[in-house]
């Protein structure tokens, strides 16, 4: 169950001439094209470590400061700095401050934190259970990375994206999505990875194909799409697994904004449920293609540069 703490309107709100805003075929209407980029952190910073909201003077510094901080232009290539190596020690900036998109201000109501529950606004800790597997997960990686395209993340193999989820969370480029919505059934396209995931609502038939989004159905609690998901493929953003159960609840509140919300409930992976708020804004920007099948040269270049040093003899860098 979303905290009581999230302030949005439970009640969808009406378009510019007073009209309640529904589809052709009378659902409320939370489709668009929308974008959740935003600065403001998936869990609380240890600085705001009581401080749900700043008011507008500290918002307006750490908005500032966070600009500076992750711009990647000011990164020193030679001495290596925002968590990357020096080029002597092999480090490689991946991209200039051009192909980012990961906003520029916190959400409107100055949140120190997209997790509103637990109320510290930081996930919930990880199972004793998790943990040991944790380890035992990093220990294969780093001894078997190299060994075939299944030993890559989704990420690397463009099979999941990363922002993309499910559940969605903002991330630092791609972060707009398509809602669209037909009779009995809503469809969620991400810009990241082109996921497509396509959702019958209350009794429609489930769909003759799996997604390796999940399995989900959607009902209507008032004027709230509400999704929930399970059978997931695990590991699509480094906190789930196969026995995440995933609430989502899309609300729209008003003619720019939905409410896009969710719990997280795993007990193999997490001591309790945590909760997320995150709004979609309207945008005017394009949906673009992410193409990263065309021909994924990166997976290529991994698998036969590993090869090749296999073959001479010589060892595969971690």
């Amino acid at each position: 169950m979303i905290s009581t703490m999230v302030p949005y309107d439970a009640v969808a709100q009406s378009d510019d001439s007073g009209m309640p805003m529904r589809t052709p075929d009378g659902q409320p209407d939370v489709s668009g094209l929308f974008t959740f980029r935003t600065i403001t952190p998936f869990q609380r910073p240890e600085q705001f470590a009581d401080q749900e909201t700043l008011d507008q003077e500290s918002a307006a510094l750490f908005e500032a400061s966070e600009r500076i901080r992750q711009n990647r232009d000011l990164f020193d290539p030679e001495k290596g700095s925002g968590g990357y190596q020096p080029r002597s020690e092999g480090g490689v900036l991946s991209y200039n401050e051009f192909w980012y998109e990961r906003g520029i201000e916190l959400t409107s109501d100055k949140r120190t934190s997209l997790i509103v529950d637990p109320p510290n606004g930081r996930l919930p800790a990880r199972t004793e259970a998790q943990m040991k597997r944790d380890v035992t997960r990093r220990a294969y990686v780093e001894a078997h990375r190299y060994d075939s395209y299944e030993n890559r993340s989704s990420g690397d193999r463009c099979t999941m994206g990363f922002n993309a989820g499910p559940p969605m969370r903002s991330s630092a480029y791609n972060n707009n999505v398509l809602i669209f919505q037909t009779p009995g059934y809503v469809t969620i396209l991400n810009e990241m990875v082109h996921n497509a995931r396509v959702i019958p609502i209350d009794n429609e038939p489930s769909l003759p194909f799996d997604q390796k989004s999940g399995v989900s159905r959607a009902h209507w609690d008032g004027q709230t799409l509400v999704i929930e998901t399970d059978q997931f493929a695990g590991g699509s953003s480094g906190l789930t697994s196969t026995n995440m159960h995933l609430v989502e609840r899309l609300t729209r509140i008003d003619p720019d904004t939905v409410a896009y919300e969710y719990t997280v409930t795993d007990g193999s992976v997490f001591s309790a449920p945590y909760s997320v708020m995150m709004p979609l804004r309207r945008t005017d920007q394009n949906l673009f293609e992410y193409a990263c099948h065309e021909g994924n040269i990166g997976m290529h270049g991994i698998l036969a540069g590993a090869r090749r040093l296999e073959s001479q003899g010589r060892e595969l860098r971690p």
